[in-house]
């Protein structure tokens, strides 16, 4: 009988301890909060993964997300500085950085949490679009909206634990009624931008061709130039050699005489074989001294 009692009381008291265990410890996941609360009030937070442990019975453990969240924003109308509408489709990347107070305000329901953002990124994108014309909407999509809209929107929800990290702009369209028009504004502004671009760039292609045209002017008198320089010098160095040549009254009158026989030359080419000659030209002087010669 006793050793009856005695095993029941052991394995009361196992049962015990496993259940005593089992409440004491509790594990926390990569990218996971773990908020502890005693009585309903938060007491500590595990932010690492790993196995914990806690008061058993008496502390409890709720779980927050710390990965990042992306949630797409159904698309809202937005007005521009110019009175232009324009329908703005954005998407947003976010997570809890403050448990505590994701907790405290929102009871960590991540609906309600979206709520708070898509209010926050609507007024924040209004903000920013509002204050610029729409061609400067257009030209500003991409990192420079995005910038300026994810920091409007994180302004508000500091206080909410969260953290916007991204409030893109992945579509940002005209209304039907004015896309059409609008199209052929921008189309019209471009060709106009085109066109100063082929204007502004035959402007500079004709000065380059004129400047081209005075380099080549000015090259081509100076090589000009150059040449005259060297032919009247090889004309003084041949006139030089001549007179070195023929310095002697006898290498003249060869000299005459060679040059006469050329011309006599040149001037029998042809069909006509008749040459008038003045008496005293050398070629007359030559043919007369050989029609002497001749008649001895």
């Amino acid at each position: 009988m006793k050793k009856r009692i005695f095993r029941t009381v052991l394995v009361l008291a196992v049962v015990a301890a496993v259940l005593l265990l089992s409440g004491s410890l509790y594990t926390v996941n990569q990218k996971q909060y773990a908020a502890v609360r005693q009585f309903g009030r938060i007491v500590r937070v595990e932010k690492t993964p790993g196995l914990k442990m806690k008061l058993p019975f008496i502390q409890s453990v709720q779980r927050v997300s710390a990965a990042t969240i992306l949630y797409d924003i159904p698309a809202s109308d937005v007005i521009t500085k110019d009175k232009k509408s324009m329908i703005a489709d954005t998407y947003v990347l976010w997570r809890v950085t403050d448990p505590v107070k994701y907790i405290q305000t929102l009871n960590a329901i991540d609906a309600r949490a979206n709520e708070r953002i898509e209010a926050a990124v609507y007024n924040a994108a209004k903000g920013v679009i509002s204050s610029m014309t729409q061609d400067e909407v257009i030209e500003a999509r991409g990192q420079k909206l995005t910038g300026l809209i994810t920091s409007g929107a994180n302004t508000d929800m500091g206080g909410y634990g969260i953290e916007i990290l991204q409030a893109e702009i992945k579509a940002l369209d005209l209304p039907d009624d004015n896309k059409e028009a609008v199209y052929e504004r921008m189309i019209s502004e471009r060709q106009n931008i085109a066109a100063s671009y082929k204007a502004e760039g035959d402007a500079k292609a004709q000065k380059i061709r004129n400047e081209t045209d005075r380099k080549v002017t000015v090259m081509k008198a100076q090589a000009q130039k150059e040449a005259a320089v060297t032919e009247a010098a090889g004309e003084a160095e041949y006139m030089k050699i001549l007179s070195q040549a023929y310095d002697t009254e006898d290498k003249a009158q060869f000299y005459n005489y060679t040059r006469s026989l050329d011309a006599l030359r040149e001037a029998m080419k042809g069909g006509s074989k008749t040459i008038l000659l003045d008496k005293d030209s050398e070629i007359a002087k030559i043919l007369y001294g050989a029609a002497l010669q001749d008649g001895n």
